[in-house]
Order: C-alpha cells, then sequence, then structure tokens
C-alpha cells in the first residue's frame, strides 16, 4: 500500500499529516519538508524569535518525537524535484515515493528584489524562514540603520523589532500609504502614527530604483533621486505560492494550485492546502496567506481524503503584533464601500460594509471588537451600520 504523502512541512502539513492521525487513517504517511528541522511557527520568527524572547524548541509545532510515535515518516532536508501524477510518484531527486493520495502544502516564497535593483547585494534579506532570521539576527545591532523595503505587514513588524533593539530604521512604500493593498485609510492612519511616534522614518508615495554597495549593500537611490546611507536592507513586498512542482506536473494553476470546495486539485488523487492553494471565495479565486487558513484548509483537507466530502467555508482571521500593539483581523474587506470607525480609549476597531453587508472588521487593541466581529461574521450576521456608528451602543446588543 503507497499510502498518502505531504510535501511541504510547514503549518499546513503539519496540521493536515496530525489530523489524519487523529481521524483513524491508519496507512502509511510521509511529511516531506526541504528545510532541516521539524515543523515550525513562522509568525514568532520575525517577531519573538528575532528579538531573542523565544528559543529555537519553543518555535516546533511539535517535538520531534510526535511524527514517530504516530507513526509518520517525516523526511527532512529533502527536496521533492518531481511528481508524476500518471504513475502516482514523487521523486526526490533519483528516489521515487508511490502515493494512493498526494497532498501538496508547499506555502509560498518571500518575493526577491530583482538583482538588477541589488538584490543579490550582500545585507539584503527576506523574511520567510528560520534560515533567513537566523542570517539576519546578528545585523540587528543597536545603532546600525535598517532600510525596510514595503509597508505591508512584514515591513512594519520588522520596522518594529527593528526599533525594540534600538536600530534606526527608514520604511519605504512605493504605494501612496502603507497597507494599502489590504486595509482602509483609516487602518493606514493608526499604524502609521503608531510607527511615527515609535521613531520610525516612514516614506510612502517612495520607490526604490536601486540599491547600492561593492558587493555588500551600504545605500539606497529612491525614484525620486534621494539617496540613503544603510547598514542593510530587509525586504518584504510580498509573497508568491510556491506553484512550480504543481505546474510541471499539469495541474491547474490560477493564483496559486486551484483547488474545489473541498480541497482537491485538477488530478482526483491531489488536494493541496495553505499559502499555495487557491479556491473560489465570493466570486473571486483567493488565497489566505495566515495561520488560520493553513491549519482550518489542512484539517478540511485530511477529512475529504479520507471520505469526509465536506466544503471549505473559511471565516478568515489574522494578527499582526507591533511593539505592544495586537492588530486582528476578522473577514476579508474585499469590495467594501465604506468603514464605520469605533474609538473607546486606546482601542479602535474599523468595520468593513458593502452597503448594509458587514464585511470585516479590523480592531487595533479591542479584542473585544474582534470577538464580537468574528462571531458575527460566523453567523453571517450584519449588525445594522447606524447603530455600530453609535458610540453609545454596547457591542454585545449587536448579537441579540
Amino acid at each position: 500500500m503507497a499510502g498518502i504523502v505531504v510535501v511541504g512541512a510547514g503549518q499546513a502539513g503539519a496540521s493536515l499529516v496530525a489530523k489524519l492521525r487523529a481521524l483513524g487513517y491508519q496507512g502509511p504517511l510521509t511529511l516531506i519538508g526541504d528545510e532541516p528541522v521539524p515543523p515550525y511557527q513562522r509568525p514568532p520568527l520575525s517577531k519573538k524569535y528575532l528579538l531573542g524572547e523565544m528559543a529555537l524548541e519553543r518555535l516546533f509545532l511539535r517535538p520531534e518525537s510526535f511524527y514517530a510515535e504516530h507513526g509518520i515518516e517525516l523526511r527532512l532536508g529533502r527536496a521533492v524535484t518531481r511528481i508524476d501524477p500518471a504513475s502516482r510518484r514523487v521523486f526526490l531527486g533519483e528516489e521515487a515515493l508511490d502515493y494512493d493520495q498526494l497532498a501538496l502544502t508547499t506555502g509560498a516564497e518571500p518575493r526577491p528584489l530583482p538583482a538588477a535593483m541589488g538584490g543579490d547585494l550582500a545585507g539584503v534579506h527576506l523574511v520567510r524562514r528560520l534560515a533567513d532570521i537566523d542570517r539576519m539576527a546578528a545585523e540587528f545591532a543597536p545603532g546600525r540603520h535598517v532600510l525596510i523595503v514595503g509597508g505591508g505587514y512584514i515591513g512594519l513588524e520588522a520596522a518594529a523589532v527593528a526599533r525594540q533593539r534600538g536600530l534606526e530604521a527608514t520604511l519605504i512604500e512605493a504605494a501612496p500609504r502603507i497597507l494599502q493593498r489590504v486595509a482602509a485609510p483609516e487602518t493606514s492612519d493608526a499604524m502609521r502614527d503608531l510607527h511615527l511616534r515609535r521613531g520610525v522614518r516612514l516614506l510612502e508615495g517612495a520607490g526604490l530604483s536601486r540599491l547600492t554597495g561593492e558587493g555588500r549593500v551600504t545605500g539606497a537611490e529612491l525614484a525620486d533621486g534621494r539617496r540613503l546611507e544603510v547598514d542593510f536592507v530587509v525586504v518584504g513586498i510580498g509573497i508568491m505560492p510556491a506553484v512550480d512542482l504543481a505546474q510541471a506536473a499539469g495541474l491547474r494553476v490560477e493564483n496559486g494550485i486551484a483547488v474545489d470546495d473541498r480541497g482537491r486539485t485538477s488530478d482526483p488523487a491531489v488536494w493541496a492546502a495553505g499559502d499555495c492553494a487557491s479556491f473560489a471565495f465570493r466570486g473571486a479565486r483567493i488565497r489566505l496567506e495566515s495561520v488560520q487558513n493553513a491549519i482550518d484548509q489542512a484539517e478540511a483537507v485530511a477529512a475529504n481524503m479520507l471520505g469526509a466530502g465536506a466544503p471549505y467555508a473559511p471565516v478568515p482571521w489574522f494578527w499582526s503584533d507591533q511593539y505592544e500593539t495586537k492588530l486582528q483581523i476578522a473577514g476579508l474587506n474585499t469590495g467594501y464601500d465604506r468603514v464605520i470607525v469605533r474609538e473607546a480609549g486606546a482601542a479602535r476597531s474599523h468595520w468593513y460594509f458593502a452597503g448594509e453587508t458587514f464585511l470585516a472588521v479590523d480592531a487595533i487593541d479591542d479584542p473585544r471588537a474582534y470577538m464580537l466581529g468574528k462571531r458575527l461574521l460566523e453567523a453571517g450576521r450584519s449588525p445594522d451600520p447606524a447603530a455600530l456608528a453609535d458610540p453609545a451602543t454596547d457591542l454585545k446588543s449587536l448579537l441579540r
């Protein structure tokens, strides 16, 4: 019996194999990862781990012994080079593994700066893997100047860590405002104010022409002619789904590895979950780059591989820790046409609507608003926007 093979040993892959065993699957089960360490959490990498507040062992999702105890063959430091759906085999170089069912949890990779822009200079760092963080850790010494390229969550979190470690930090964002792709102007304004108060130099609408230096980065030239002297650079300009294996195997790829509402790809024996997988949501094909989706979609796929036949219908949620501030997001704001702002002291929340339909909430140091918004979304209910806009309205009353 060939059994089940899972390619990609991140959050989704680890969740999928654990769920298969929890649901009673007794057959052969192999998890393959190209990193030399067991599956680990990614969110703390660029925050608590980089700050030295979390030991390596605490990053691991489960002790390595868990996999052996549950009959999961863990292949670490091994890259799958090819998939042959016709023979149902995956290849690790010359070695071939047969499968009855295959799950792809290959995740995503950070988008690099092109070499022509200086992206290959020493001292230019990407943020995704444990090895990336270990490489850049020594750079974060007090008094040094880091340039952060990209004003999304990765860039803002890197800026927060830099300031907490006593570095000078300049963040450049080519778009007119930070978080433009993912958040309303109200959320951008709140996060900009947070970083300015903490001493980050924020340059919005500032495109990068190129990084400069002989072998190692020492400066940057901006599109408007400004020049910056820097000690190192952190690049956070988005991630790309890891689809090369799927594409080469002839699977359908559309903004990621395309799956149906059960998580099955265009090949009935192959499934996908996590950052690499795209699925239909509100009339579009989306990917969700979050821990929540990696776990929930992987567990749904595990059940469906065993015959559950249940559609995956997520209520997305995300979070970002910056300094002592926690931004929590429930839902997806795509298609919103208005935002209602609620403030309660230092806490604030931004509620997204399309007409009268509630889509999402951004809660800044406001866990109560986040939890209530999440519960409303899970129940498929939209609060009255006028009541929500009234500061006298008790949020709990919106659930009644």
